[in-house]
């Protein structure tokens, strides 16, 4: 073949066959690059590791054994302690530096929480709100000098800035009487000898809510309640339906011929009735015995109280009301008369819807519960606590006052004893040894919490509230220990 043939056989280069050689040479090269970065990345982290691995190895470090001798402080071999499992009960008693956390802020300063240190806070409207208790009511008890008269009045007095209301209906003692005049109430003192007089047949608070014809229908409901149970407490025993009879015949004779009736008029009725046909022997033959025990509040030795209209009025506008009866502390009849008029008071103003909350202190409780009458009263307003908007708070010196109310087994002990379970608030001041038994089955303390009261301080006291448990010391500002005071004929 000659040169010319040869050179027309070579194949040419087109220019699209070099551009793709240049575009391979720069993957090559981009490619040698991208590795030549990895290894230069992970000789830096080789380098790095070793670094830190000689750093290590130079750190001084205790032996893995622990170091010798009695104050080494460790054991060559892992502490393993086998799974234990147990109840909350047991195991409080394993870690007895947690406390409560208490009941919250909000609400009226008690004192301070000895567990935990802290501020305790009660307040039975804000706890009802937050769901934490369902029964609004109280129950207190402690002996004599232990400071719980002191608690009641700094409970209801520091709630009057929340705006409730405080109403005592019996103070057989008159403790209340200072404070209600420090706070703006009124205390009304009754007694043979005063000039204030109480007319059991007042109309009493009536609700702007209510027509013409529920108030009449009201009042004359709470006037026929009010005699029947006044009745039964002179006599000491249930009205039968003839005395009912009798009495509801005479206090109609009277509403409709006076227009303010007074229980001399009622008692005049109902022994000397009105002459209608050949009605009147028969009446005044059944309300003979209820008429003669209704004198005894007009004539007899009961006089001088509720024979005329009424010198006082009940104000539900006031901060706090009163009633003193420490003039009559020695007659447990009339105590009982004047307690159940000032009841049928309350009822009216508590059946407003406007009225807003309150407190209801029942003071020595231990001698209003001996009237079945004042008991059903109290019972009811226990009861309904959460439809009126009030907490009750019953005062006792100990619990066992509750087995001197009826016999066991009767329907007094059996009202009695509702008290205390319509009361999800249990304050327990000290307490004798020997009334540990009976104080522990009736709130259900536990042995611990019944050992703890005998311990117990002036003004420190074990609050049961629903399943939560504090022990309480009770703190007084000067002021209110100046006016909350009961011993100062002792100390002066």
């Amino acid at each position: 073949m000659s040169v010319d043939e040869r050179l027309h056989a070579t194949p040419l280069v087109s220019p699209a066959d070099e551009r793709r050689r240049q575009r391979r040479g720069r993957q090559r090269a981009a490619t040698r690059l991208e590795a030549d970065a990895r290894k230069a990345l992970a000789r830096e982290a080789k380098e790095q590791w070793a670094a830190e691995r000689a750093e290590a190895k130079t750190a001084a470090y205790l032996p893995a054994a622990g170091e010798a001798g009695p104050t080494a402080m460790r054991t060559p071999g892992r502490l393993r302690l086998p799974k234990h499992q147990d109840t909350s009960a047991t195991l409080a008693g394993h870690y007895p530096f947690l406390a409560e956390a208490g009941l919250g802020a909000a609400g009226v300063f008690v004192g301070q929480d000895l567990y935990s240190g802290g501020s305790f806070v009660y307040d039975p409207w804000v706890l009802y709100q937050r769901g934490l208790i369902t029964a609004p009511n109280v129950v207190l008890a402690g002996i004599v000098g232990s400071g719980k008269s002191s608690l009641a009045k700094s409970l209801y007095t520091r709630s009057l800035p929340f705006g409730r209301r405080v109403y005592v209906p019996g103070d057989p003692k008159g403790e209340h009487t200072a404070v209600a005049e420090a706070v703006g109430g009124r205390a009304i003192i009754l007694g043979h000898g005063l000039r204030h007089r109480l007319n059991p047949l007042d109309e009493g608070h009536r609700a702007s809510s209510l027509s013409d014809s529920e108030w009449a229908a009201q009042t004359a409901a709470r006037r026929r309640d009010l005699i029947g149970a006044l009745a039964e407490t002179v006599l000491t025993r249930s009205l039968t339906p003839l005395e009912h009879t009798a009495i509801d015949l005479a206090l109609n004779d009277v509403v409709r011929s006076c227009q303010v009736p007074i229980l001399p008029m009622v008692v005049d009725r109902i022994l000397s009735p009105a002459p209608v046909a050949d009605r009147d022997q028969r009446l005044a033959d059944d309300g003979r015995l209820v008429g003669h025990a209704l004198r005894r509040l007009v004539a007899g030795d009961l006089a001088g109280l509720f024979d005329g209209p009424s010198t006082v009025r009940f104000d539900p506008s006031l901060p706090m009301m009163s009633l003193d009866l420490s003039r009559v502390a020695e007659n447990s009849t009339l105590i009982s008369v004047l307690m159940t008029c000032s009841s049928a008071w309350m009822e009216s103003a508590l059946a407003d819807p406007a009225g807003g909350q309150r407190w209801v202190i029942y003071d020595e409780a231990w001698r209003l519960m001996a009237y079945p009458s004042l008991l059903r009263r109290m019972d009811a307003q226990w009861r309904l606590a959460r439809h009126f908007g009030i907490a009750n708070m019953l005062v006792f010196h100990k619990l066992s006052d509750l087995d001197n109310v009826g016999d066991s087994g009767s329907a007094m002990r059996a009202l009695a004893s509702s008290l205390l379970a319509n009361a999800e608030t249990r304050i327990v001041y000290r307490q004798e040894p020997d009334q540990l038994g009976s104080t522990g089955a009736a709130l259900g303390l536990t042995r611990t919490e019944m050992n703890l009261l005998p311990t117990l301080g002036t003004g420190q006291g074990l609050w049961r509230v629903k399943d939560r448990s504090f022990v309480v010391q009770h703190q007084l500002h000067p002021d209110e220990l100046a006016i909350f005071d009961t011993t100062a004929r002792m100390s002066a």
